[in-house]
């Protein structure tokens, strides 16, 4: 019998996984599972609007110029190109083998850089970095040593021991030599792709990838001094079952890394093509997938790890774990980040950047990306002016995304409103939520449960005015 089965059958929560900071609930979760945002930003990605362009942008980063103290920057970098194609992803890609295609978007891409950096000149410390994709390490070693040299021109960054500097790497493609020359050239934290080590799920999705080669990968981070390790792993996937999950999480539990993202996959084939190369028939019913988290759940937090939110899991010792703690954590387009007070100038095709009050995307194809730098310009294509009510909803939506509670007497202290008849409808909505003990309202709090912390989305969507009005087609994964 598997712990989770055990659990189920006493009824009782696990005492591992409340003392991680979550209660797991299979009845409650099916009843109120429902598609909803992420919540890596409010208003979310989709709703921005196209009238947004680059001289909103310019407009943007001159408010923040004028606005008095210096803030810490954040620098995303999207390297859109991947060797194959995982028929599960859903990122921005680019498939190609034709290398010389990266070393033209590479021009490009430092082109960028330097306009952001003349921009920004004189603002703060760069303190956070993330590369993200796409496949970061589909660039040669020679290439990513030249982009980080031109990136360190560009702007001023805070020591190695101050500063967070991710990158996101295929273990299929690096080899040990190139994990200890990208911690030489500036990367500190690390962030693996596994998904699962089932040799019959890799087929489906297109993805081998023996376990060895993952632990050689996190065995020379370690050699190298990286200062995090971090796994991603998806549950819902083709074929995959209880036990073949269960097998995986131990595999992952004996690696030791600082940091485990668990998300829960989104067929969504209607959206995104790869996925449409995945055989309905191989997919587990929803009844298995609540089966694999429960399951993965109580293996982690009987390892030790504690529950941070939002699929993420983290040694009680890390940074995010102590974030969290201590009521810094903050929630951006990357997930969930030490770093809350930036602004986050995001570099590539497709990415999203956040600069005051502002959110700002470039565009998502070459051609596009190119033609506005050949024209001088920044290849902003889209983005949002936030207004008050957006502000002031996305500070309820990140209390609860990343410290699980709120001070309804901070909000008022820092918007005019009185919160009661302001969010008149959303506490009654809550109220239903708090029948099922989700979360406790008082005068003071809003305070999630363990048991509500898995169905932090539905919490947050009812705060989402955007969500007032539904889709015809489901555009947001399941909550749960």
């Amino acid at each position: 019998m598997y712990p989770h089965e055990a659990l189920a059958a006493s009824g009782h929560p696990s005492p591992a996984a409340l003392a991680a900071g979550i209660e797991f609930d299979a009845g409650l979760i099916e009843r109120l599972g429902k598609n909803g945002p992420r919540y890596t930003s409010y208003p979310t990605a989709d709703r921005f609007l196209d009238s947004y362009g680059y001289r909103d942008y310019l407009h943007a980063v001159a408010s923040v110029r004028t606005r008095g103290a210096a803030r810490p920057l954040s620098l995303y970098l999207h390297i859109p190109f991947c060797d194959t194609v995982c028929y599960y992803c859903a990122c921005n890609k680019i498939v190609t083998k034709q290398r010389d295609k990266a070393s033209t978007y590479l021009a490009y891409l430092k082109r960028e850089i330097a306009m952001q950096g003349a921009l920004l000149a004189g603002a703060g410390e760069v303190e956070q970095l993330h590369f993200g994709g796409g496949t970061p390490t589909y660039l040669s070693d020679a290439q990513m040593g030249e982009l980080m040299a031109h990136l360190q021109r560009a702007f001023t960054f805070a020591p190695d021991a101050a500063g967070e500097y991710a990158i996101e790497v295929d273990p299929r493609g690096v080899s040990a030599e190139r994990v200890h020359s990208l911690r030489r050239q500036g990367f500190n934290r690390i962030s693996l792709g596994v998904q699962d080590f089932d040799a019959d799920v890799q087929r489906v999705v297109n993805r081998v990838q023996p376990e060895h080669e993952t632990r050689a990968i996190i065995d020379a981070a370690r050699a190298a001094g990286f200062r995090s390790v971090s796994i991603d792993l998806i549950y819902g996937l083709p074929k995959q079952a209880r036990a073949s999950m269960h097998a995986t999480i131990d595999k992952v539990i004996e690696a030791s890394p600082d940091r485990i993202a668990l998300y829960h996959y989104a067929h969504l084939p209607h959206a995104f093509k790869p996925q449409r190369r995945i055989l309905e028939a191989d997919m587990p019913s929803s009844a298995e997938k609540l089966d694999m988290l429960a399951s993965s759940i109580e293996q982690l937090c009987g390892a030790g790890y504690v529950y941070i939110g939002m699929d993420h899991f983290a040694r009680p010792g890390d940074d995010l774990a102590v974030a969290q703690r201590q009521g810094r954590l903050h929630r951006n387009f990357q997930g969930y980040s030490t770093h809350a007070d930036s602004d986050l100038v995001s570099c590539g095709v497709s990415a999203i950047g956040a600069v005051g009050a502002t959110y700002s995307q470039n565009a998502k194809n070459l051609k596009a990306y190119y033609e506005a730098l050949d024209n001088h310009e920044l290849p902003v294509v889209r983005g949002l002016v936030l207004g008050m009510d957006d502000l002031l909803r996305r500070a309820v939506i990140q209390a609860l995304m990343c410290q699980f509670e709120l001070s309804i007497g901070a909000i008022e202290q820092v918007f005019p409103i009185a919160f009661g008849t302001y969010f008149a409808r959303e506490l009654a909505e809550l109220r239903r939520y708090a029948e099922d003990g989700l979360l406790t309202i008082d005068d003071e709090w809003l305070s999630v449960t363990a048991r509500g912390r898995l169905l932090i989305r539905n919490l947050c969507m009812v705060f989402d005015r955007y969500l007032a009005v539904p889709d015809a087609a489901p555009r947001y994964s399941r909550t749960v």
